[in-house]
């Protein structure tokens, strides 16, 4: 395998924790934008879609672990470490799901503060103004979630965290057209 070829893991992890989602959402007609946390569908007795998306989100994070450990890290130093926090975080979402009650909310907390920590530290290690509106982007769903528009917190965890897919995205695409640097 090409080294470069390893970039498709940043591109694969996000893509099969979205699917996974979006999949869990299709067969929970009980689901509701305006009243849920994306969480709500890996509940393990409230939900019959619970394997699939605990699952994706399990193998999302995996996949991006693979993506900062093979090739973003001798593209980003700072930012991977900060990347690989936010996969780990993601993976302990779906490990203690929302049966662990307050686990489960301290590890969701820190997953959206890895992820914010990723964009702010991509911004000034890249020196990326895509990374500074990806933070941007994040801090405004959460700020505005509940003061200018009211729904679940699905809404802000799904903009927050679409916002950083777009960001790890755009350096797996980068790193594999030979348009980013290696680190010196």
């Amino acid at each position: 395998m090409d080294e470069k070829s390893y970039s498709f893991f940043g591109i694969a992890g996000p893509t099969v924790s979205y699917i996974s989602i979006a999949v869990s959402i299709l067969l929970s007609p009980w689901f509701s934008w305006q009243r849920n946390a994306l969480s709500d569908l890996g509940h393990p007795t409230r939900s019959s879609v619970s394997p699939v998306f605990n699952l994706g989100l399990l193998l999302g994070g995996f996949l991006i672990m693979i993506y900062v450990t093979t090739i973003f890290r001798k593209y980003a130093k700072y930012t991977s470490i900060c990347l690989g926090a936010s996969a780990f975080s993601l993976q302990l979402i779906a490990t203690f799901n929302e049966i662990y009650g307050s686990l489960h909310f301290a590890v969701s907390v820190l997953f959206f503060l890895n992820i914010g920590i990723f964009a702010i530290v991509y911004t000034l290690e890249k020196k990326s103004y895509f990374g500074a509106l990806v933070f941007l982007i994040g801090l405004i769903s959460w700020i505005s979630y509940g003061k200018l528009y009211n729904a679940g917190v699905s809404v802000p965890e799904t903009i927050s965290s679409l916002a950083v897919v777009s960001l790890v995205a755009y350096s797996a695409i980068r790193i594999y057209l030979g348009k980013d640097k290696p680190n010196k």
